[in-house]
């Protein structure tokens, strides 16, 4: 049946060698409408029991659930990942991948959008599948766990997924449109020293101040930051910092990123911050430990012809992408769906769902539900599967 949501306008052809039928394009839309209640129901209920990183054990069965019932087969668990799957429908020559992302944030829920990114993909695999046999295409979802900084994506590559793929895809959230993402490159790190602990005013002389060797850290780090090129971040947070204020801190622990444009800079830069904590625990006698929370995420490799074929896509519906680069930060923020690019054809553009604040603040998770946010889910569904459909005709 048909949405009044679907705005069609003029008639959508794509360019190059191939034209796609405009009936195909028709019938992927009509059957995202169809399936409008399970997907703002899918996203809703997301949104409303969010589970952090290797921890969406509900999540992950919901989404796969919704497939279930659509007609995909299920692997669920997938390469061993409890929270991770894969759902197939079709045998076609070019393998489609809707990638999924269901972690929360810790303390904020839902405010990076992933409840509309799982629904998006769910939305364009159920279209893209209802033209799949005609198109040649196997349709995939594959749920990738722990994007929040827990690599979900990276230990699945080295599982041995996404090299079946022909060309993957997913759609992200943000305040407003813009197509081509850059996210950085970046290193997760739980950094922790060991000192002795002792009483602060009897006997200060006995302890080794474990909270002293983070402070000297993070100075130094802030001293380094003037030498460091253009681009390049280096953030944390210290998570304890010791128990009582008489009391000589033993332990102490935190959570550090490193990010940069290309791997090989990461690299570099790394070594360059672990010589600030160093710096710590030789000065205080604390014992460091770094131990790294994901494998490196790496930088985007977007493919620019599908990410023209997803920009005009999006347009046909509506979508505007006027936003100046300078306010188009968000499209830095580091993914590991760059790892996924870096052995795919791969996309990952921005959908805005409006409002006033960006991602990671409480606000952004509001405006991940509600009527703008379902016109979102809307388009973006569409605008993927439309996109993947010109893919795959495009390179047939």
């Amino acid at each position: 049946m048909s949405r009044s949501w679907v705005r069609w306008g003029k008639p959508l052809t794509t360019t190059g060698r191939h034209t796609v039928s405009e009936s195909l394009k028709d019938r992927i839309a009509a059957r995202i409408a169809e399936a409008d209640d399970d997907l703002v129901g899918l996203s809703n209920w997301l949104h409303e029991n969010p589970e952090t990183a290797w921890a969406e054990h509900r999540s992950s069965a919901s989404v796969a659930e919704v497939l279930a019932q659509h007609g995909f087969a299920i692997e669920h668990p997938y390469l061993g990942l409890e929270t991770a799957f894969r759902a197939t429908l079709g045998d076609g020559p070019f393998a489609v991948g809707f990638l999924a992302e269901y972690d929360a944030l810790p303390g904020l829920g839902h405010a990076c959008g992933h409840n509309l990114i799982s629904a998006m993909s769910v939305g364009g695999a159920l279209g893209l599948a209802q033209v799949a046999e005609d198109a040649g295409i196997t349709v995939e979802v594959i749920g990738t766990p722990a994007e929040e900084g827990g690599g979900g994506k990276v230990e699945l590559i080295e599982r041995g997924a996404f090299t079946e793929l022909d060309f993957a895809l997913m759609a992200h959230p943000a305040p407003e449109d813009f197509a081509d993402a850059q996210p950085l490159a970046v290193t997760h790190w739980h950094i922790a020293y060991s000192g002795r602990a002792a009483h602060a005013g009897a006997y200060p002389e006995r302890g080794i101040n474990a909270n002293d060797a983070f402070v000297i850290a993070q100075t130094a780090i802030g001293m380094l930051r003037q030498q460091l090129p253009a681009g390049v971040r280096v953030h944390g947070v210290q998570t304890r910092g010791g128990e009582a204020p008489n009391a000589i801190p033993a332990e102490t622990e935190g959570r550090w990123y490193v990010r940069a444009e290309t791997t090989a800079l990461l690299i570099e830069t790394e070594e360059r911050v672990l010589r600030c904590f160093e710096a710590g625990a030789l000065a205080t006698g604390a014992e460091l430990t770094i131990t790294p929370e994901s494998g490196r995420y790496s930088e985007m490799r977007a493919d620019a012809e599908a990410l023209a074929f997803y920009t005009q896509n999006a347009q046909a519906l509506g979508r505007v992408f006027d936003v100046a680069p300078e306010d188009a930060s968000m499209n830095r923020a580091s993914t590991d769906m760059g790892n996924v690019s870096q052995i795919v054809n791969a996309i990952h553009p921005f959908i805005g769902v409006g409002g006033e604040f960006s991602n990671h603040q409480p606000g952004f998770a509001d405006a991940c539900v509600g009527p703008l946010a379902e016109q979102t889910l809307r388009d973006g569904a569409t605008a993927l599967a439309w996109t993947a459909l010109d893919v795959a005709r495009h390179r047939a």
